[in-house]
């Protein structure tokens, strides 16, 4: 359990690093780009091969994992975030769109080859301490991955003021390289390779409970970045006035705050489940909760409420229940796979994660420009009643995990 332990802060440790710089490149790229004078719709499609090559690395990134190994992967993809920051820092002359959404691709590519392997490692690295256990770890990664990223926004937006554009990108894969130097000499090789060499046709869930999780994931997923990637710092920059480092530092502190609450999941729901995990019937009933949210910030609006509070109140209520659902959502995917397909399940799902954020981030941009942050917020609240529907086909958790995977 020792050795387990210290591989498993060993992974959380790089996974934090790498997520740091996730969150600083993407406040980077929105304001920088939108200082530049792109339109609310380009600065959205910058992030398209982004989100468009998470789908396909999940899809495969899940498979390569069983094949060659969760740590291995996780290191290709810092490597490949080197690269993309590298990349980013050439002439502005050079950062046409086309360029800018080939490094994001590679941005992409990276983050999810390094979240996939994270969060796969868990369930191989402390399998057999039970349903609490695991929620437990699992709630601890993915919490304090999503307040390193609000981090990360902050990072982001401090940096561009500080050393400007292609200074901040410098610093980042400075530090990156380091952290993957240090974890590729701390971490064995070979964790959560399959024995058998899985085919690539395994990549596609049969598991009837994971199809259903994969797919309330994808909308509750884009529900949240319909209005939170692109549309809300450009409407705090353009109606209300922020500075790039208020924007940056109040989303930092959203996702911080979501981060935290994500990592006290298991004790916020605990109480209510007779100190069982969450299943089935705890993710559709926080996803119908969280539906009210989007809508009651639109109708704020529409009734000339007053915007700073109206948002500001929103977005942290938005966070508390959005921060549960992922949580729960984040155990399930682990509670419903067996232990030597948890790469390609945890891919799979992750799969239907990058789909939502692919469309979510699109939507952000056209709808933005189209229909305003409401007609964002109307979307959004319809994404997660989507994701509740589907939540109802998700089965309890029982001791024996075939009957989930039926």
């Amino acid at each position: 359990m020792e050795q387990g332990l210290r591989n498993y802060l060993t992974v959380t440790a790089g996974y934090w690093a790498f997520t740091v710089t996730d969150g600083a490149i993407r406040m980077l790229v929105v304001l920088y780009f939108h200082q530049l004078g792109y339109s609310p719709l380009e600065v959205a499609m910058l992030f398209l091969f982004y989100e468009f090559f998470g789908i396909v690395t999940n899809l495969v990134g899940g498979w390569l994992g069983a094949r060659i190994g969760l740590n291995l992967t996780m290191h290709i993809g810092m490597g490949m975030q080197v690269v993309a920051l590298a990349l980013l820092t050439v002439p502005d002359v050079w950062l046409s769109v086309p360029y800018v959404m080939a490094a994001q691709a590679l941005s992409g590519i990276a983050k999810d080859l390094n979240k996939m392997s994270a969060k796969a490692s868990v369930k191989v690295m402390t399998d057999g301490g039970g349903e609490q256990s695991l929620f437990r770890w699992v709630a601890v990664l993915t919490g304090s991955k999503n307040a390193l990223k609000g981090g990360g926004f902050f990072v982001g937006a401090v940096l561009l003021e500080w050393l400007g554009f292609r200074g901040a990108l410098t610093l980042l894969a400075a530090m990156l390289l380091v952290v993957l130097i240090i974890t590729a000499m701390l971490l064995p090789s070979g964790v959560g390779k399959m024995r058998s060499k899985p085919k690539f046709s395994q990549v596609f869930s049969r598991v009837v409970a994971i199809n259903w999780l994969s797919a309330a994931r994808f909308f509750l997923f884009g529900s949240r970045d319909i209005w939170f990637v692109v549309a809300l710092p450009l409407f705090l920059f353009e109606v209300l006035g922020w500075s790039f480092t208020r924007i940056g530092t109040f989303m930092a502190l959203w996702v911080i705050g979501y981060g935290v609450v994500q990592a006290s999941a298991p004790r916020l729901i605990r109480q209510s489940h007779h100190g069982r995990g969450p299943d089935g019937g705890t993710a559709r009933l926080l996803a119908f909760a969280l539906a009210i949210f989007p809508a009651a910030i639109a109708l704020g609006l529409i009734y000339g409420l007053p915007a700073e509070p109206v948002i500001v109140g929103g977005l942290i209520l938005f966070g508390v229940l959005f921060a549960l659902n992922s949580a729960v959502h984040s155990y399930l995917i682990l509670a419903y796979s067996d232990h030597d397909k948890v790469a390609m399940n945890v891919g799979f799902y992750y799969m239907a994660n990058a789909g939502g954020r692919l469309i979510g981030t699109v939507l952000s941009g056209w709808l933005y420009q189209t229909q305003g942050l409401e007609g964002c917020l109307w979307w959004s609240s319809g994404f997660v009643l989507l994701a509740a529907l589907i939540s109802i086909g998700l089965p309890e958790i029982t001791a024996n995990s075939e009957k989930v995977n039926g």
